[in-house]
């Protein structure tokens, strides 16, 4: 078995899926199990500075071998620990199917679960590849224990070759990621990298220095109880205002409507009685104007519904989850260039995609870091259909050590 995937097998194998609103970082045990095992790892290879602080954030160090004067920028590498609480991580049986050859894999024979290049085309890039997924009862892990695995194989790969110059690499393991608990947290000084990449893209060749601007939506709907029979003139019905706040989100603007670069409303969480009805909807956005828009239109819709029916029975309250990533990486080219030719250099054509969604580096380069994101090779995130090449990974890792190569040979 390739080192590369026995390390994958090994991480997928920890439960590490995050939950939300714990309250604590992180928001699981089995993050920390996984973060002082990988610190194990990272001082067996010997890594400096290895450490594992109160959140569970792994971090260390593999100082430059360049000579005395030969300035380089340290880069980070960082991948985070949890998988996302949409599907279990628990007991992931990994399965792994050689020489891809093209057809439909079918990952669980009694629930009828495969993957089918009809409905996942990307399939075909992988064609005699290694794939692996789960059992079809969690989802694999490969978001985002394939990063991790890329990196501690860059890092067995440098300390093996002896010949091999490089400037300062700084790795880190992040907690919480899939529910931004972690990214805030981070220790960006006490890291030591003056730019860094998240490993936490999708399919092979992707590139990403774009990501959704993010926020988080919760609307209450207050109403007036008062027995049904003598409710005329009286009753205020916060379902029903509730109703007419969903009644006015644009329809073409929801994520079963959208696609590429446009931005949508998304209801995720509707309840309610003769109380209180409360609704939770996501805003996502390329464009910060565009976000502000999307603010207010919901602000607005509320103010017109209490106008209606009198009294401020409507609140909204929003916050901010992340920012596009590009927004601070404007004046960075040279990360964005450096990148795009290591992939080229590896004998790939890359793809820069806008991410639809965010990852740490969202928050991190909004925090003064700039860190875009690589491939892992891996698709069908958060679901029992996830799979992942083993191959693509390789490259990844490959991409890595040709970007620490590309600005050691700037020096």
């Amino acid at each position: 078995m390739k080192p590369i995937l026995e390390r994958f097998i090994q991480y997928v194998k920890i439960d590490t899926e995050s939950v939300e609103d714990a309250g604590t970082v992180p928001s699981t045990k089995g993050q920390f199990d996984l973060a002082n095992k990988l610190a194990e790892e990272l001082k067996a290879l010997g890594a400096e500075n290895v450490k594992v602080d109160q959140h569970a954030c792994v971090t260390a160090k593999v100082s430059s071998n360049l000579e005395p004067g030969k300035n380089v920028p340290a880069i980070g590498f960082i991948a985070h620990l949890d998988t996302a609480p949409d599907c279990s991580g628990k007991d992931v049986k990994p399965q792994i199917f050689s020489d891809y050859d093209g057809g439909t894999i079918l990952i669980n024979s009694e629930k009828q679960i495969s993957i089918s290049p009809n409905t996942n085309p990307e399939l075909t890039d992988y064609v005699g590849h290694t794939i692996v997924t789960s059992d079809g009862t969690t989802l694999l892990g490969a978001d985002n224990k394939a990063g991790i695995a890329i990196i501690m194989d860059m890092l067995t790969h440098v300390k093996a070759d002896a010949s091999f110059r490089h400037g300062d690499i700084c790795v880190a393991f992040t907690p919480d990621e899939e529910v931004q608990g972690g990214a805030e947290l981070f220790d960006i000084e006490g890291f030591g990298a003056d730019f860094a990449f998240t490993i936490d893209g999708d399919g092979l060749g992707e590139f990403n220095c774009e990501t959704f601007n993010a926020a988080d939506a919760h609307v209450e709907c207050a109403g007036v109880c008062i027995h049904p029979g003598a409710a005329k003139n009286k009753m205020v019905n916060p379902i029903v205002l509730a109703n007419e706040f969903l009644s006015a989100l644009p329809r073409t603007e929801a994520p079963e409507t959208t696609e590429a670069r446009e931005g949508f409303y998304y209801v995720y969480e509707i309840s309610g009685d003769t109380d209180v009805a409360k609704i939770d909807l996501l805003l996502r956005d390329f464009d910060q104007d565009s976000m502000e828009k999307r603010m207010a239109f919901l602000k607005d819709t509320a103010a017109q519904i209490n106008q209606r029916w009198g009294k401020d029975y409507v609140t909204v309250d929003i916050k901010m989850q992340y920012h596009n990533m590009s927004d601070f990486l404007k004046d960075q080219e040279h990360i964005t260039e450096t990148a795009l030719e290591a992939y080229r250099q590896c004998g790939l054509n890359p793809r820069v995609v806008a991410v639809r969604g965010g990852t740490d580096g969202s928050t991190l380069s909004r925090r003064g870091l700039p860190t875009p994101n690589l491939f892992v090779g891996g698709h069908n995130y958060h679901s029992v259909s996830e799979f992942a090449s083993v191959e693509a990974m390789e490259k990844s890792r490959d991409v890595v050590l040709k970007i620490l190569e590309l600005y050691a040979q700037k020096a």
